[in-house]
């Protein structure tokens, strides 16, 4: 049955489902405007995805081919996946923050064998064990010869989303609001008009996955085997989750799960949770640890021996942005000498 959900004033949300995902869904946004149905995130690349994102739109009197644009909170498959395929269909535009464009065009042109073998060294450098190293370097060893990543050849943007900027989608007031930590381009869209059911607050936010009702967003490393800057993810998540409490949003219309209000008390539990974390793993580092034996003893929806192989160097990315904020706060710090890397509270 396909799922969609009237939201009034012209948008509509349809329940696009993703894959073999806890997550089950992704709420892909239908904006009207002057020129044509504007989409706010696409779904994964998936036949059943797809399927169901043009019967959802059929179900709002769309076609595909009527889409005029795509407007992509981040980069990430459930959101970008099929935005190439939409574009195909109907010659839409694509737009996305430079930041993420970067990574897009950073993965397409990776060789599997030199990212996997970065991986795989970068893994080795925070503590991970040979069992976990080494289907990496058996698959960079199997893959060396092939010239792309299959399956990660997700689309180019044609146009650059401008922070502070109003997006220029005919008869609709939608300014960018640049929220980088879950990734490092994400954005979130503010629909600056007036609530259609009159709920107090400064109209709409389409929050992607930077604020969600139940969930806080997976925040990690973005950094490829060329790049030598040392990021703060989890400080940016943060700032970033300051600005948008601050703004006085009436309604909060996220990627998952479902429509809110009061976006300023879901800021305020989320800033409360990162700082019991980083509380409860300065505990943790009261004995030196590297980053992955961090991560083992820090709490996930699972436990860690029922965490599969891919989620786990995920999870480690995690355990990497938290100690880099506590060392960025004064404390924690990498001990010195120690290798692989180890951390100690101070």
């Amino acid at each position: 049955m396909t799922q969609v959900t009237d939201h009034g004033g012209g948008v509509h949300s349809i329940k696009v489902p993703i894959p073999d995902n806890p997550l089950g869904h992704t709420l892909v946004h239908v904006l009207d405007t002057d020129r044509g149905p504007v989409l706010i995130d696409t779904g994964w690349d998936d036949p059943e995805a797809w399927d169901t994102l043009t019967d959802g739109l059929a179900a709002t009197g769309v076609d595909i081919g009527d889409i005029h644009g795509v407007v992509i909170t981040h980069h990430h498959p459930d959101h970008h996946g099929l935005s190439g395929q939409v574009r195909e269909a109907s010659g839409a535009w694509i737009a996305m923050h430079a930041a993420d464009t970067a990574i897009v065009r950073r993965t397409r042109e990776s060789r599997p064998g030199t990212w996997l073998a970065y991986l795989s060294a970068k893994l080795s450098a925070v503590g991970a064990p040979e069992e976990h190293l080494a289907p990496l370097r058996a698959a960079a060893a199997e893959r060396g010869r092939m010239r792309t990543l299959p399956g990660l050849r997700a689309a180019l943007p044609d146009r650059e989303i401008v922070p502070g900027e109003l997006l220029g989608l005919a008869g609709r007031k939608l300014r960018a609001i640049w929220t980088p930590g879950h990734t490092p381009g994400h954005v979130c869209l503010h629909l600056e008009e007036e609530h259609p059911q009159n709920l107090p607050g400064r109209g709409r936010l389409f929050s992607g996955d930077h604020l969600l009702p139940g969930i806080s967003p997976h925040i990690g490393l973005y950094e490829g085997p060329d790049d030598a800057t040392v990021t703060d993810p989890l400080g940016d998540y943060l700032d970033s989750l300051e600005r948008i409490g601050r703004l006085g949003i009436a309604e909060v219309l996220p990627a998952h799960q479902y429509a809110f209000a009061d976006a300023a008390g879901r800021v305020q539990e989320l800033l409360d949770h990162h700082e019991e974390r980083l509380t409860g793993l300065l505990e943790l580092l009261a004995a030196p640890l590297t980053p992955w034996q961090l991560a083992e003893q820090m709490e996930w929806n699972r436990p860690w021996a029922q965490i599969p192989h891919g989620s786990r160097s995920i999870a480690v990315s995690e355990a990497e942005a938290h100690l880099r904020r506590l060392v960025k706060l004064g404390r924690a710090e990498a001990v010195a000498g120690s290798e692989p890397v180890t951390y100690i509270a101070v």
